[in-house]
């Protein structure tokens, strides 16, 4: 008889094989063994439960913390942008109270400040949308007004009225814009 044909019971020792019964005593000792042994996986076990618990609460912390840091100072790399341009604008102020300034230099004073500001947006992702030429796209475009136009084909941006913003690639703020429509026919 074959050990499946026996329903899968041999003995370590083989006895059953061999057609000898075993001896109760043998078997209490090779029961005890294999109590140990699952004890001892059971045991083995439990402690990769708690180890595995223990590195999940870890990790829950751990983005937790991550969470609130991110937070607190998500706006440090755009501050830390900004700043340049506040102190151009703070010189201008002063300089404007200490020396009579004319149009020019004030004018010159504005631009590089707003060359500041576009570079500081554009190092944090903030890109603008200027449309002109291009097809409406009421995604990215808002049409403020819809115009006639021989020169432009229909539905395309014929002007932008204010700049819309893009921040890593999701619209912020639409562009305002004056569509072109076809002519009336008179």
């Amino acid at each position: 008889m074959s050990t499946e044909e026996n329903g899968g019971r041999a003995s370590a020792g083989g006895a059953q094989e061999t057609g000898v019964p075993e001896s109760p005593l043998a078997e209490l000792g090779r029961l005890q063994q294999a109590l140990t042994e699952a004890e001892e996986r059971a045991r083995g076990h439990w402690e990769q439960y708690l180890r595995a618990v223990a590195e999940l609460d870890n990790v829950r912390k751990r983005a937790q913390r991550d969470i609130e840091a991110a937070n607190r100072y998500g706006l440090e790399k755009f501050a830390a942008e900004l700043l340049p341009v506040r102190d151009s604008l703070e010189l201008a102020v002063q300089s404007a109270d200490q020396v009579e300034v004319d149009a020019r230099s004030l004018k010159q004073g504005q631009e590089a400040t707003l060359q500041l500001l576009a570079k500081a947006l554009e190092r944090l992702g903030l890109a603008p949308i200027n449309p002109v030429g291009e097809p409406f796209d009421p995604t990215r475009h808002e049409a403020m007004l819809a115009q006639e136009s021989a020169r432009a084909k229909p539905n395309t941006v014929l002007q932008v009225v204010q700049t819309g913003y893009e921040l890593n690639g999701r619209v912020i703020r639409p562009a305002r814009v004056i569509v072109a429509k076809a002519p009336a026919e008179g």
